[in-house]
């Protein structure tokens, strides 16, 4: 009988579960030929057995192929959209040394409401946009919101007032709290427990590397005499918001809601797609379930969840404070300066923050750690805030600013990647996320008042906040690795036959993190 190529590509994703002597296979099924290997990824059966191993063993060679297909295939598209989300979030910074507060009349503390108003609208839609997101498919979900806060950045081109300004930002924000956590949602789909962390960075990246191109577009657009009869600030709106709104119509077309439904895998790549992500999650039947309260409920109560929003929380304190308040700390720096000089003055640090950001997940993929990483970066901006707070030296200052984005960016991909490795259905997963971004944005919102007018130039209670924060994320790091170390320990301890005894596959499902074969990973 003639063997296809397919059959032998099927035949090297997956093996007998008999090649490996550690696993027990006394509940499940054992998965031999391609096509029981199929079924195993896409018909209802568990990849795990009870003890949360592995039935299905991978060819390295082919998950490498695959990792690569998708890479390049995913990561471009989402990493774009979420440039442009930052640069529409940030641009008012830029827009602000080009006249924005003083043709707006915005006196005493109207800019940082105008700041927090966008806050409060993320915070409110993040979980529900998050949910939103699973429900209609991240294909459809993420261009349609990216074309929204595209209008949304147009609009603010004509706003003249307070009010105006506030009711544009409100809805800004509506549209983009579904951006960061959709995102990490949509590659959890696609990608293992280890390769996360460093995929989210490759589009996480963009929040420093938009800081560095915003200031370098608001640079060239502030050269042009006019745009449309707009001028100045309102050239920077209008002109991101279009780019913005064209790269989203393209994406309707190049974003794939998930492996099965992916065009441009074979078969077997969609298989092996499904499986080796299903491999990681006990008890799991399929990698998409349906949306279930007691599934979204665990993941937004897991500890590891609060413990690692509530690091995140204090991290964005800082790194929306720097995207926002960089063009006037560097003011404060260079006040001799043009404006357009004060604009690329911004951009260095951003891209000094941006190699860090890829560089700490790129080693947490390696070496499948979150936490430990956590506690490497925060000294980088504590020493970065101790210089702001003991000089007043220009040179010194600027500095800190670099070892400041070097510590700080990375926590957006390793905070994200931690909660999603620390659930196991896809529910609690979204949820999970969901919860760790709209933590975060609390502490945007934080960020909108840690650099008051009345504090310039010097900032000390900003920097004294910030300086607090890197501390506090140091310490809660340290206790969150101790913890869960020590409750691993106390899950092995555990008979997971006897604990199971009784529960039908749907109530084994519903223990999630609570599944005592399920361990942390830190």
């Amino acid at each position: 009988m003639a063997v296809t190529a397919h059959d032998i590509e099927e035949k090297q994703l997956g093996k007998h579960i008999e090649e490996s002597p550690e696993v027990s296979t006394k509940d499940t099924p054992l998965f031999g030929d391609g096509e029981a290997f199929r079924n195993a990824a896409e018909r209802g059966q568990t990849a795990t057995d009870r003890h949360g191993r592995s039935l299905v063993q991978f060819d390295p060679a082919a998950e490498r192929r695959l990792r690569l297909k998708i890479d390049l295939y995913i990561v471009p598209t989402v990493a774009l959209l979420y440039l442009f989300c930052f640069i529409d979030r940030a641009n008012i910074g830029n827009a602000r040394l080009a006249g924005f507060e003083k043709d707006l009349k915005l006196v005493k503390y109207d800019y940082n409401i105008v700041l927090s108003v966008f806050y409060i609208s993320y915070i409110i839609f993040e979980i529900p946009c998050t949910m939103a997101c699973k429900w209609v498919g991240p294909g459809w979900f993420i261009p349609a919101i990216s074309l929204g806060f595209g209008i949304c950045s147009i609009c603010t081109a004509f706003v003249t007032n307070i009010h105006a300004a506030c009711g544009v930002r409100f809805l800004l924000g509506a549209f983009e709290a579904g951006m960061m956590p959709g995102i990490a949602y949509y590659l959890s789909r696609w990608y293992r427990r280890s390769e996360l962390a460093f995929r989210l960075a490759l589009y996480i990246v963009m929040a420093p590397l938009a800081g560095a191109f915003g200031g370098l577009l608001a640079s060239a657009i502030l050269r042009l005499d006019g745009f449309g009869g707009l001028h100045s600030w309102q050239m920077i709106f209008a002109i991101e918001g279009i780019i913005t709104c064209g790269l989203s119509v393209i994406a309707f077309v190049t974003l794939t809601d998930r492996p099965e439904t992916a065009r441009w895998l074979t078969q077997a790549e969609k298989d092996l797609a499904i499986a080796r992500v299903k491999s990681e999650r006990v008890a799991t039947t399929e990698v998409l379930d349906t949306i279930d309260n007691a599934k979204t409920m665990r993941g937004i109560f897991c500890p590891v969840t609060i413990a690692t929003s509530f690091i995140f929380l204090l991290n964005n304190i800082t790194v929306q404070g720097l995207a926002f308040f960089a063009p006037t700390i560097v003011k404060t720096i260079y006040p001799k300066e043009s404006v357009i000089s004060q604009q690329l003055h911004t951009v260095p640090p951003y891209i000094v923050g941006g190699f860090f950001t890829l560089l700490i997940p790129f080693l947490s993929w390696r070496f499948d750690r979150r936490n430990h990483f956590f506690i490497v970066s925060a000294p980088l901006m504590m020493i970065g805030y101790i210089m702001f707070l003991a000089s007043t030296e220009p040179m010194v200052r600027y500095g800190a600013t670099f070892l400041i984005a070097s510590g700080a960016y990375s926590f957006g991909a390793l905070t994200n990647a931690q909660v999603a490795a620390n659930v196991v259905s896809d529910t609690a997963r979204g949820a999970a996320i969901g919860t760790n971004v709209m933590f975060g944005n609390v502490g945007g919102l934080i960020s909108t008042w840690s650099f008051l007018p009345t504090d310039a130039p010097n900032y000390h209670i900003g920097n004294g906040l910030n300086l607090a924060t890197s501390s506090t994320i140091l310490l809660l790091s340290i206790l969150l690795l101790f913890w869960m170390k020590m409750d691993n320990r106390q899950r092995s301890k555990k008979d997971v036959d006897s604990v199971l005894a009784g529960l039908s596959q749907k109530e084994e499902q519903d223990l999630d993190w609570k599944h005592p074969a399920f361990r942390w990973k830190p």
